[in-house]
């Protein structure tokens, strides 16, 4: 009795460890934390130590002196700069807690991972979370976390096939059963539609615009099939003209965004065409019947579910709350007994 009320007061936690956010639900509490990964290192004397971690380091991307550099720990989901992501880790934590640096009990705490991450990134990120303070590390594969987030019937056998498009990668999984039946891993996300953004505006209006810009543009008019009208909305944006040097402005619309975003949507339906190829031929006939749920924030895409419609001639819909999704699914894997058997050790 006493340990089940230690536990039920203990500041147990799920990390979704994103590449682009990270988000943290507490036992009992649910979502208490949803920051930017990023993490702001400062360099005096040859000393580095940490500026700014979270909301306050994202704001400062593109606009640090020399003596301060902001760093996006993680890289298509996985750990790139073990060092900087374990402080991200144990600020994380110490915010979570109340800013206390020991607390009354080091949390146990569960971290989704992408399907395809190999054994040395599952180490790195376990690594990570244990030398920031966890008492017990338990991992659990992004698909899965997502499908429990959606309520998805990822227990009984029932085929279903999630696709997670989140910032470093679009895991894309048929679940049955608690286990993942068939699972792959592609290598874009939200920050590839950034790049491809600022690709194209570099290379068809000759103008240089920085990563926060990129991302702008991409939610705010970002759309995955061209307009109806062959224009769409339009958008003011700024940079530095790549020919005169100086600061310029133009105005491009969802036409030319559309074109810039084909290459990464493509890729993302292709991904989707091969893990049905590769699905059991029971699985797939109950795939035709539950459809195919999209979740993470590329979900928001607009117009994604419908190209993938058409491409699959499946029925497609996008999860409820896609961006939280993978916490929550996270967290009801720490929770719910029935969902411990899909967490691992190892």
């Amino acid at each position: 009795m006493f340990s089940r009320l230690f536990k039920f007061m203990s500041q147990d936690m799920a990390i979704d460890l994103g590449t682009a956010n990270t988000l943290v639900y507490v036992r009992g509490r649910g979502i208490v934390l949803n920051e930017p990964s990023v993490v702001a290192i400062e360099t005096v004397d040859g000393i580095r130590r940490v500026r700014a971690v979270g909301d306050d380091a994202k704001v400062m991307m593109g606009k640090t002196p020399g003596s301060i550099e902001a760093i996006r720990p993680l890289r298509d989901g996985v750990i790139a700069d073990i060092d900087v992501a374990e402080d991200m880790i144990k600020y994380f934590i110490r915010k979570v807690h109340g800013g206390r640096k020991s607390p009354l009990r080091w949390p146990e705490i569960v971290i989704c991972v992408p399907s395809g991450s190999t054994k040395v990134e599952r180490r790195a990120i376990r690594d990570a979370a244990s030398n920031a303070g966890a008492s017990k590390v338990y991992l659990i594969e992004e698909p899965m976390a997502a499908a429990i987030g959606a309520d998805m019937p990822v227990t009984e056998p029932i085929g279903s096939m999630v696709v997670d498009i989140g910032g470093g990668t679009t895991e894309v999984a048929v679940l049955s059963l608690r286990g993942l039946a068939y699972t792959t891993s592609v290598r874009v996300g939200g920050d590839k539609m950034d790049e491809a953004i600022a690709s194209y505006v570099r290379r068809t209006h000759n103008l240089l615009i920085g990563e926060a810009t990129a991302e702008r543009i991409k939610k705010d008019v970002g759309i995955a099939h061209p307009p109806a009208d062959g224009i769409g909305k339009t958008i003011e944006i700024k940079g530095r003209d790549l020919v005169n040097g100086v600061p310029k402005e133009i105005i491009i619309n969802q036409a030319q965004i559309a074109e810039a975003l084909s290459e990464p949507v493509g890729t993302i339906v292709e991904g989707v065409r091969i893990a049905l190829e590769n699905t059991a031929p029971e699985l797939a006939a109950d795939i035709v019947d539950q459809g195919i749920v999209l979740t993470g924030g590329g979900a928001l895409l607009e117009g994604l579910d419908a190209v993938l419609r058409e491409a699959t001639g499946l029925p497609v819909t996008v999860a409820d709350d896609p961006l939280t999704c993978v916490a929550l699914g996270t967290g009801r894997a720490l929770e719910e007994e029935i969902f411990r058997g899909v967490l691992h050790t190892a």
